[in-house]
């Protein structure tokens, strides 16, 4: 079985090395076009040593090209360093062809040893690409790094730069400074040289955070009407806490430039100097990200007060004679699924029944996703809410689902949208149409406007008073790749939000705000609740594939014109040295054609794609990072391309869960959370048991433990109120209590026991559910108040109606956690 990785982070000392890599030559090209022989040329690139691609020269008319052109790389061992070869075809009409790409993990070659290359570029052998590299040990190659075993943070060098506004000459404003550091998180600033205003700030100044070990280079430009001149200097010539001075020389006719002590040539015109200050000062260690699979020490403590308050409602609930000691206590959790506005209507029903039935202060944790995050969200906004009847909130969801919605697209509110929108992007989001989606979600749904945020949701945890929400999402790729090829559980609550396989998380607080390599480098106020509503049910990011699938639940017939071939190019004998270092295999992607290529263009580009800045950027994956259980094929095929996953994007992508299990399991399946029992709500209209066969699926491929659903073709034809589905007892797994959306009992019965009489009661127990026109459909945001409360007493009514097989599962769960500390 895959090991643990590590539940706190940890430092490490990693080994610096010279890699030389040498571009030798190719065989046998083929011709890229019927005029001549390709015009090739061959580009590198490393994201864990630079972020620049660099390239050879361009040989011409050649099927057989030789370059002997040699790149040198700064590599850290501890790191996963995959470097990726392309061979492309030079077109000065049309674009270049791309040819073939390797990629090729350089932590194969051991240190002080050089092994030379022969890349096959086809099935027969023919086409080859030479290469050699070489690994070096290098002097004073040392860096300390931070990791989890999966993911990695290296040290950085912060870079500030600073113009003194008082003394800028008068003939330069106007003009503006285009400052670069192409091996940093930020890449490029601008500073417009403006006369300045007496309001007490005298001074530009930007700040860059660059990888220590990359040698990056500060270019500075000043262009404008009063002439153009440029210099660079390299960042680690500028000791920690020193600083640097860059005199720019502009005039209209040339321009020279100086920096430090070095001298200009005479100018033949008016010169005029603008002193740039550089200053270079080492980032902290201490990070803002999270690193570990641990839950938080905020959840701790509240997991410590919620178990007192548990303790005492099993004992009243249960009839127990005697106190629960602290270890007798069961985790208990509500998962949600998701519906639109039928689950958040529903999930209002079931939190009902649970408090008809005192059991509300038995759980722990409540997660959702989609339509239940709405109710989710409202509720919490109370930070007392589970104490409490829960008519008045059910009373105001009904007034807000039954009432027209064209008012919320009348120009008033598209004024207000528009504004609301204007304020995030001078706050220094990106707006998209997730934004306003939450928006309309606000409008539709709510009687006024909230200005709560999901941190403002711990005032409903401090004392253990409310169970624990945890919100979930899915991060994807923006385009090029669908759901089903590329997805991660993503968990939101209000201490932290992370996502699951990375165990990287950051503070409620920070998301959407800027970082690097685990470090905040741009803080952002945190978002409304609202904006969060929109991600966490993000319906426009889904691309075609997404749409298909959801339709068929297959991609197959169109996995030929969305993934590129891809072929494994280790020989025996590279194989049993990669597998003696833990390497990667070496790939060999065959690009599509231009017609597949187009084909994939339309298929899984997300039009209306919601992208937030990635709080996980700059992190680099560890060298063992694979070898891990939270890497399971499941979540895609980009798991073995490490230069592809996450870390690597500058912007986060969410989605509805749906569009791959349209669940809230994950977050309670994580060990650390030692849930015991999970009463799992499903407000699906069709199959009754499709979360819980993909939840299944999703944990056999991740080593999770799960009951085995097996459903009988009765119960999926006639499926019941509740089942119980739990593992064997070697299997440390939950007991999922699973409750579908059905009407069973409830047509008959207008409560517990007491059968329906009347004509106008019996009407009160049919819902068409099944119907193509039914009035649940997911993309309904109105329904009539009959609708809405049949469907709030329905799913109030099927879990009172199983009370007793609820308390059951409690006592089985106590008696579970006696026994196992007895062993």
């Amino acid at each position: 079985m895959p090991r643990r990785h590590s539940a706190v982070p940890y430092k490490e000392q990693s080994i610096i090395r010279l890699l030389t890599v040498k571009v030798i030559r190719a065989l046998n090209i083929p011709w890229a076009d019927w005029m001549s022989n390709a015009d090739c040329y061959v580009c590198l690139w490393l994201p864990t040593a630079s972020n620049k691609m660099v390239k050879t020269k361009t040989v011409s008319n050649s099927s057989c090209p030789v370059w002997n052109e040699t790149f040198l790389f700064t590599i850290c061992s501890n790191v996963k360093n995959v470097i990726h070869l392309t061979l492309h075809d030079e077109d000065v009409i049309s674009r270049n062809d791309l040819l073939f790409t390797v990629a090729f993990d350089v932590g194969s070659i051991a240190a002080g040893e050089s092994t030379l290359r022969s890349f096959c570029l086809s099935t027969d052998g023919q086409q080859i690409l030479e290469m050699e590299f070489t690994v070096q040990a290098i002097q004073d190659g040392f860096e300390t790094i931070v990791t989890n075993g999966v993911v990695v943070s290296r040290e950085m060098t912060g870079v500030e730069v600073c113009v003194d506004k008082m003394r800028i000459p008068e003939r330069l404003f106007g003009c503006h400074l285009d400052l670069t550091v192409e091996d940093s998180c930020e890449k490029i600033r601008k500073i417009e040289l403006i006369r300045p205003v007496l309001c007490g700030d005298y001074t530009y100044s930007c700040r860059f955070h660059c990888m220590k070990r990359w040698n990056p280079e500060l270019a500075v430009e000043l262009k404008g009407t009063a002439g153009q001149c440029r210099c660079v200097i390299p960042v680690n010539s500028i000791s920690a806490g020193n600083e640097a001075k860059i005199n720019l020389c502009a005039t209209q006719v040339f321009s020279k430039c100086c920096w430090c002590n070095r001298c200009c040539l005479p100018l033949r015109s008016t010169k005029m100097n603008l002193e740039v200050t550089v200053k270079a000062q080492e980032c902290s260690e201490k990070l803002d990200t999270r690193l570990g699979f641990d839950i938080c020490e905020e959840e701790k403590i509240f997991l410590s007060k919620r178990k007192q308050r548990v303790a005492q409602t099993l004992k009243r609930v249960l009839k127990l004679d005697r106190d629960l000691e602290e270890h007798e206590v069961p985790v208990i959790a509500v998962a949600a699924t998701g519906g639109g506005v039928r689950a958040m209507t529903g999930f209002f029903g079931t939190l009902a029944g649970l408090k008809k039935l005192n059991l509300l202060d038995c759980v722990t944790y409540v997660t959702g996703t989609s339509g239940s995050t709405w109710t989710m969200s409202k509720l919490y906004d109370d930070a007392n809410w589970s104490s409490k009847d829960l008519c008045e909130p059910i009373e105001e969801a009904c007034r807000n689902v039954i009432k027209s919605k064209k008012p919320c697209f009348s120009f008033e509110k598209m004024a207000h949208y528009k504004e609301e929108m204007n304020k995030r992007a001078q706050m220094g989001y990106r707006n998209s149409s997730t934004d306003l989606w939450g928006l309309l979600i606000e409008s539709m749904f709510y009687d006024q406007v909230y200005e709560t945020t999901l941190s403002d949701q711990r005032k409903a945890l401090c004392d253990g008073q409310n169970p624990l929400p945890m919100y979930v999402s899915l991060s994807v790729k923006s385009n090029t790749t669908s759901t089903m090829d590329y997805k991660e559980w993503c968990e939101f609550s209000p201490y932290e939000v992370g996502i699951l396989k990375y165990g990287a998380y950051i503070k409620s607080e920070d998301f959407g705000s800027k970082f690097c390599m685990g470090r905040k480098t741009c803080a952002l106020p945190e978002s409304r609740i609202c904006f969060l509503q929109g991600l966490w049910s993000n319906i426009f990011s889904i691309n075609l594939m997404d749409a298909w699938f959801s339709a068929v639940s297959s991609e197959h017939f169109w996995y030929r014109f969305t993934r590129d071939n891809v072929l494994d190019l280790d020989t025996e004998e590279a194989m049993k040295r990669r597998n003696a270092s833990a390497a990667l295999d070496t790939r060999l992607l065959q690009p599509s054609g231009d017609f597949n290529r187009l084909i994939r263009g339309i298929l899984t580009d997300r039009f209306l794609d919601g992208e937030h800045h990635n709080f996980l950027r700059g992190l680099q994956m560890h060298c063992d990072y694979n070898s891990g259980a939270n890497f399971g094929p499941c979540d895609g095929i980009l798991n073995h391309s490490p230069n592809d996953l996450t870390p690597s994007s500058e912007y986060l992508c969410m989605v509805d869960s749906a569009y791959y299990i349209n669940a809230s399991f994950p977050p309670l399946l994580r060990e650390e959370r030692k849930v015991d029992l999970i009463l799992a709500f499903d407000y699906g209209l069709e199959d009754k048991f499709k979360t819980l066969v993909g939840t299944q699926s999703y944990c056999t491929d991740h080593n999770l433990a799960f009951p085995k659903i097996e459903v009988s073709e009765e119960d999926r034809s006639n499926p019941k109120e509740c089942y119980a589905f739990s593992g064997d007892e070697s299997t440390k797994c939950p007991v999922i209590l699973h409750f579908p959306l059905v009407n069973c009992t409830f047509k008959k019965y207008k409560e517990p026991g007491v059968p329906r009489q009347t004509v106008s009661e019996m009407e009160d127990g049919i819902l068409q559910m099944e119907s193509f026109f039914s009035p649940y459909q997911v993309f309904r945001l109105t329904y009539s108040k009959p609708d809405f409360d049949k469907l709030v007493k329905l799913t109030q009514y099927n879990v009172e109606n199983n009370e007793e097989m609820i308390l059951q599962a409690l006592r089985n769960a106590i008696a579970c956690r006696q026994q196992c500390r007895a062993k």
